[in-house]
């Protein structure tokens, strides 16, 4: 049995029944799952929205306010709940969550939408922060992959599902109640963890230090940069005026972080995140797997449609299929991770990710839809045995009162990991097209006119390199992510025992 996986501190409420830990874990999975819908539900509902609301030019905004609220509030409400505990900020967190669902709801403008839907983003956070926080606090080490392997099936149904959901719901009923839903299904989660969360009594200060002028600085700092991410090279090119502007203005923030955070006697991002080597390998390792997870999430369906010649729904299912394999393994990862240690199974599961998505710009073409389906199969597979030990292992190095900062912190990674991805690939894909196709040609215009009848052989013959050169890319991540964790992790993670 690996060094790294003694039984861990039972610092909870495991102290708990049984029955009463059961109805908090299914208020965290309806938490959870309202958190991964919300990221994704809105994309087939836009032409209704656009079409009551108007606003076509800054739909775009619906998705990224939100998870650019998600992302910048996750170091937040790490140390809120180290602080003060997990469930005042879970409880908090889901109010903000509601209360901007039914926002969203009642919105009169697209200004409006877009403004609540921020609004639901800073709920988000707390939600997807807290959560996984839980998760570590309910269970002991041993125990941990099966409540963890249950939230990432339910993230990854829910995420994969919201389309379809959304698309239903404006459809037949109407946009407003995409939003309305969260209602009923957030109000009985509240009240399970109302009602059956408790947490032991803890030592705090008199006084507890808020560093407000930290939190304020993370906000700004991290919605400048993202923002640049996100609209560079959409709603401006990426050397326009307004991307130079953000970028520096960014990096200026970095700055002030750095310099508030080291006067803060309680900072909101503490310089032992960076210190630790197992908090910053992992950080490092789980931004690279959000860069690698953009090539499937966002690229696989354009090619599944616009090469492969699939529907929406046959595109669908080419990528839903990872969320079969990647909970499996997720569970099995457990056996595996107490033989040879938590670093050497993530390796083991990023080198194989790596020669899995090395493999797909070989793919003939226009090839077979089984081809990337079982791709993707493995490529879930490999990243169950990459994520889950990473996360149950840092977990594991940390007490109570640095869980939730540790596990805001690689969360927050991830994120910032997918929005950066998200402007790389995007950049990298329209590039190739460019030269592909002898001209300014983008991935949204190509797959219009594909759409349309328009387009010919060529452009397809495009699409594919594209997203062959995003893959290849994706690869490189994962490789980076590897070297990251054989070179800065160490062997056996220094978990605290009793």
């Amino acid at each position: 049995m690996g060094g790294d996986t003694r039984p861990a501190i039972r610092d909870s409420a495991q102290h708990t029944g049984t029955e009463r830990r059961g109805a908090v874990v299914a208020a965290l999975m309806l938490a959870m799952a309202l958190a991964a819908l919300d990221a994704t539900i809105v994309s087939t509902a836009v032409p209704q929205i656009v079409g009551d609301l108007g606003g076509f030019s800054y739909f775009s905004w619906l998705f990224s306010g939100y998870l650019l609220a998600v992302t910048v509030s996750l170091p937040v409400y790490g140390k809120l709940s180290d602080t003060f505990g997990r469930k005042p900020v879970l409880v908090a967190g889901a109010a903000v969550f509601l209360l901007g669902s039914l926002l969203c709801a009642v919105a009169w403008s697209m200004a409006a939408l877009i403004a609540f839907r921020i609004v639901q983003g800073l709920g988000g956070g707390a939600l997807q922060g807290t959560v996984q926080t839980l998760a570590a606090d309910l269970y002991p080490l041993k125990e941990r992959p099966r409540i963890q392997s249950k939230l990432s099936t339910v993230w990854a149904v829910s995420a994969v599902a919201g389309p379809g959901i959304g698309g239903l719901l404006a459809a037949y009923a109407d946009w407003r109640w995409i939003f309305l839903v969260n209602l009923p299904i957030g109000a009985v989660a509240l009240w399970l963890i109302v009602r059956h969360l408790h947490e032991p009594e803890r030592k705090t200060p008199a006084r507890a230090r808020v560093d407000w002028a930290g939190a304020l600085a993370v906000f700004a700092c991290g919605g400048v940069l993202l923002t640049a991410l996100v609209q560079g090279g959409v709603a401006w090119p990426w050397l326009s005026a307004p991307s130079i502007a953000l970028l520096a203005a960014g990096l200026g923030l970095v700055g002030v972080v750095v310099l508030v955070e080291r006067r803060a006697a309680e900072p909101i991002i503490p310089g032992w995140v960076w210190r630790r080597r197992t908090i910053a390998a992992v950080n490092l390792a789980l931004g690279a797997l959000g860069l690698l997870m953009v090539a499937p999430t966002v690229f696989l369906p354009t090619y599944a449609q616009s090469v492969l010649g699939l529907g929406p729904v046959a595109a669908g299912f080419v990528l839903s299929v990872w969320t079969l394999s990647w909970p499996v393994s997720a569970a099995f990862s457990q056996h595996v991770y107490r033989r040879i240690g938590f670093r050497d199974t993530a390796l083991l599961g990023m080198g194989a990710s790596a020669l899995i998505l090395f493999a797909f710009p070989f793919l003939p073409y226009p090839g077979q839809a089984w081809q990337p389906t079982l791709l993707m199969l493995l490529l879930g597979g490999a990243l169950g045995l990459f994520q889950l030990p990473l996360i149950v292992g840092v977990q594991s190095t940390v007490g109570w009162s640095e869980r939730g900062t540790t596990t805001a912190s690689v969360l927050f990674c991830r994120q910032t990991g997918q929005t950066l991805g998200a402007a790389m690939f995007g950049a990298v894909a329209n590039g190739v097209l460019a030269t592909r196709l002898g001209g300014a040609s983008d991935l949204d215009s190509v797959t219009r006119a594909l759409d349309a009848g328009t387009a010919h052989e060529a452009t397809r013959h495009a699409i594919a390199h594209a997203v062959h050169a995003v893959y290849f890319g994706a690869a490189c991540a994962a490789a980076l992510a590897f070297f990251v964790l054989l070179t800065l992790a160490p062997r056996r993670f220094p978990v605290i025992v009793d």
